[in-house]
C-alpha cells in the first residue's frame, strides 16, 4: 500500500492579518492521518493572484496531492477558483448542475451575478459536494480546492477524503504522568529516536485546570508494530524516573 503526501494551501488575507484564526488544519490533518496520507507542509498565502497561481504550481508538482481553503465565496476577493484556472493553463466555465443547485438553493432573485460567479470552474474540475451552502467545491488534477468557512470545509473533507486512495493509517501510542519534568530524560528521548528511526517521538508538557503539571510522551508512524514497541519503551521509561505512566493523553 503507497503512502501519499499532502500540501495545505490555506488562502486569505483574513488569516495572516490575525483576524481569522485557521480552524481547518486539524481537520484535514486528522481526516488524512486515518487514510493514510500524510500531511507534509501547511502554508498561509494571501489573496494575490501571482501568489497564488505560483505556490499552486510548485506544490502541485512537489507533492502527491494539494488541499486549498478559502477564496472560493461570491465576493470580489474570493480569487482563488480564477486562479487555480491559470495555474492549471485552462477557463473557466459554466458547471450546469451547480448552477442549478445553487439557483434552486438561492432563488432566483437571490441567484445574481455574483453568485452565479461559484458555479463556474476551471474547465476538467470535477465538483466536490458541499450540502451545508451548495456552492462546489472542486477537484482538478491532483488540487482540491474547498471553502475556507469551517463548518463546510469540515463536509468537503468528509465527503472527499475517504474517496482518496487510501495509505497505511496513522498509528499513535501515548503515555502520560503528573510529575513528571522534561529536561529529566531529554538524552534518553534522543536515544529512543535513533533506536527507532522511522517513526517520531515527542514529549509534551501539559497542565491541567486544576494545576497539575506534567509531560506526555508520544509515539507516532506508520508502522503500527514499531509504534508498539516503542510506546512500551516509553512506558518503562516513565517508571524508571519514579512515575506511574496513565495511557493516553492527559484530560
Amino acid at each position: 500500500m503507497s503512502q501519499k503526501n499532502a500540501c495545505f494551501l490555506v488562502i486569505g488575507n483574513e488569516v495572516l492579518s490575525g483576524r481569522t484564526k485557521d480552524a481547518n488544519t486539524q481537520v484535514l490533518a486528522k481526516a488524512l492521518n486515518e487514510r493514510g496520507i500524510r500531511l507534509l507542509e501547511v502554508r498561509v498565502i494571501p489573496d494575490i493572484e501571482d501568489h497564488i497561481i505560483r505556490t499552486v504550481r510548485e506544490c502541485k508538482a512537489s507533492f502527491d496531492i494539494v488541499f486549498t481553503s478559502g477564496g472560493i465565496g461570491p465576493t470580489h476577493d474570493d480569487i482563488t477558483t480564477q486562479c487555480i484556472a491559470k495555474a492549471m493553463g485552462v477557463p473557466l466555465i459554466l458547471d450546469e448542475p451547480s448552477s442549478k443547485a445553487l439557483e434552486e438553493h438561492l432563488g432566483k432573485e437571490r441567484f445574481n451575478k455574483a453568485c452565479q460567479k461559484m458555479a463556474y470552474l476551471p474547465q476538467g474540475a470535477t465538483p466536490i459536494e458541499n450540502k451545508v451552502s451548495i456552492a462546489p467545491g472542486f477537484s482538478i488534477e491532483n488540487v482540491h480546492v474547498m471553502a475556507g468557512v469551517p463548518s463546510i470545509f469540515a463536509y468537503m473533507v468528509s465527503w472527499l477524503v475517504p474517496q482518496l486512495e487510501a495509505g497505511v493509517p496513522l498509528s499513535s501510542k501515548s503515555w502520560h504522568a503528573p510529575g513528571l519534568k522534561e529536561g529529566q530524560f531529554a538524552d534518553d528521548l534522543e536515544a529512543l529516536q535513533h533506536q527507532f528511526p522511522s517513526i517520531d517521538i515527542g514529549s509534551y508538557p501539559y497542565q491541567l485546570p486544576d494545576g497539575v503539571k506534567g509531560v506526555a510522551l508520544v509515539a507516532k508512524g506508520y508502522d503500527a508494530q514499531v509504534v508498539n514497541d516503542a510506546a512500551h519503551t516509553l512506558h518503562d521509561l516513565i517508571v524508571a524516573y519514579g512515575q506511574k505512566p496513565i495511557s493516553g493523553d492527559p484530560v
